[in-house]
């Protein structure tokens, strides 16, 4: 007699499986996160010439970090490209605005009083 095995997926088992990727992610995620910060705090003791180059380097390692929990713990890597155009606008605006407040510390024609 031949016994046939018929592997079948129940929903709970795919389900188990999709929230077992998901926690994956969340744990790699959250270990990057980790190691950022410890070198974060490792790179705050480092000086890179001037004040602006450490703030920049900071800036840089602050913008990973965001992207990253971002991506994950927001879901944003999955989502429509709508939300990509609204998050692209409010950039271009929240630079500009950074732009404006540069302009305005180094203005030439600043009244000196």
């Amino acid at each position: 007699m031949e016994h046939v095995t018929e592997q079948t997926h129940t929903p709970d088992h795919d389900a188990a499986h999709h929230v077992n990727k998901h926690v994956k992610g969340y744990v790699f995620v959250g270990g990057l996160l980790l190691f950022c910060t410890a070198l974060t705090v490792a790179l705050s003791y480092v000086n890179f010439g001037t004040q602006k180059a450490n703030i920049v380097v900071a800036m840089v390692l602050a913008t990973f970090k965001v992207s990253c929990v971002g991506a994950i713990f927001m879901h944003l890597k999955s989502e429509k490209w709508t939300i990509y155009r609204v998050l692209l606008i409010t950039a271009v605006f929240a630079l500009g605005l950074f732009l404006l407040t540069a302009l305005a510390f180094h203005d030439p024609i600043r009244l000196n009083y």
